[in-house]
């Protein structure tokens, strides 16, 4: 139990400030939760406090990520630590994030370096280079980016309408090959394909991958070239992050889904609208919303945003649980990029301590000393589950049919 958080019946249930030196802390875990007694530093030992009692439940955690992840190097730094752990279901992100996923893929000398934010600009122009905060890489990676796009989307597996996933795990499929070829780390959508985690976007005209897809569009309809066919199926792929909602609250064990959102935009609302969908649009049963939802996000709540918006703002829509979300939830206004190393590094050391542990005592008498280790040690090889859409998508269809009679008459105009 956290020191700091400790009833004390002489105070009458007030919880005492109880904090421990730092020299005398043996792990990050400990700085987390005995050094952080108080303002934003209680945020961020909540966050981790739910974490821990997320992952420990055996509970799968969707992700929600905007920003340039993916540019900045923080995918391979933290992020992919994160899903090789096997506690993450599915991720939603941008398409500027799988784009620039791919820079580091197709060089074998990494072509992103530092700047500074607030240097010269214009010069920065004149000699071809494009920044992105504090990173920068030569707009000649842009094009060469944008080539082997616009040359693999012209192969035969993709004329065809798919999916967004299906079109990011064909992209991670090939990104991994070309890692291979050059020896380079792997980046996020090869890691996503090697594990079959499921990659969303909701805004996927918003991105250059779809650019060079309009390009191509618009090489075909003036002539240019031969037939082109590829289509991106929203309905499909919306309908697949019902059905992976579905999946959560129905057919996994524990019965119930957690979120971690970092950053807000359409990654969040994309990752949180499963619920409305299935229970206030498709009218199904027994519908609930995330039983955890942490959540670190930079906008005010006073912009009146989505990407300011508290899980208790979401319990009213039904994308979180009413009955947990005071005991499960919370929102850290912060930038997600300084705190994520140190809370993923955090969990990571205490997966390896019940490691130890499993390999000294067996798996029996770890998780009758510690239950939840079972959640932290659950398989790395993860869930799956883009190799189990067509079952999943199946099985919310059959759902959808046995509604037969509220969905048809959802659609009769009203009549006063």
């Amino acid at each position: 139990m956290v020191e700091s958080m400790t009833a004390d019946s002489n105070h009458g249930g007030r919880r005492p400030v109880r904090v421990r030196r730092v020299d005398e802390c043996q792990s990050l875990e400990d700085l987390f939760l005995h050094c952080l007694p108080a303002f934003g530093g209680a945020y961020l030992r909540r966050v981790y406090t739910l974490l821990d009692q997320a992952i420990g439940s055996d509970c799968p955690l969707t992700l929600a990520i905007s920003g340039p992840v993916t540019v900045s190097g923080q995918h391979q730094a933290w992020l992919i630590p994160l899903l090789e752990t096997g506690w993450i279901a599915y991720l939603s992100t941008t398409d500027a994030v799988c784009y620039h996923d791919g820079h580091r893929s197709l060089h074998k000398e990494d072509p992103v370096f530092e700047v500074p934010i607030f240097g010269d600009d214009g010069a920065l122009r004149e000699e071809g280079t494009i920044r992105v905060t504090d990173m920068a890489f030569p707009e000649q990676v842009l094009l060469d980016q944008d080539a082997f796009l616009s040359e693999l989307l012209l192969q035969p597996e993709f004329q065809k309408k798919m999916t967004g996933t299906e079109l990011r795990y064909l992209l991670g499929r090939r990104y991994a090959a070309e890692e291979a070829a050059l020896g380079v780390k792997p980046g996020l959508l090869a890691t996503c394909y090697r594990l079959a985690i499921p990659v969303l976007v909701g805004a996927p005209a918003d991105g250059s991958v779809f650019l060079n897809s309009m390009k191509l569009w618009a090489m075909h309809n003036a002539g240019l070239i031969g037939d082109y066919r590829f289509e991106l199926d929203l309905h499909a792929e919306v309908f697949e992050a019902c059905a992976y909602h579905h999946w959560g609250l129905f057919d996994h064990p524990a019965g119930k889904l957690g979120t971690l959102i970092l950053g807000g935009g359409v990654p969040k609302n994309y990752n949180l609208q499963p619920e409305p969908a299935l229970g206030q649009v498709l009218g199904l049963p027994d519908i609930r919303g995330y039983h955890f939802d942490i959540q670190i996000v930079s906008a005010p709540v006073t912009d009146g945003s989505l990407s300011s918006c508290p899980p208790a703002e979401a319990v009213t829509w039904g994308k979180v649980d009413k009955d947990s979300y005071q005991r499960t939830t919370e929102s850290m206004q912060g930038d997600y990029s300084a705190s994520m190393p140190f809370l993923v590094k955090a969990l990571l050391d205490k997966r390896d301590r019940f490691e130890r542990l499993r390999r000294e005592l067996g798996e029996e008498r770890l998780f009758s000393a510690h239950p939840e280790a079972r959640g932290y040690l659950r398989a790395a090889g993860g869930y799956r589950l883009f190799e189990r859409r067509d079952a999943l998508r199946e099985k919310l269809l059959a759902g959808v049919e046995r509604n037969r009679e509220w969905l048809l008459s959802s659609i009769t105009q009203h009549q006063a």
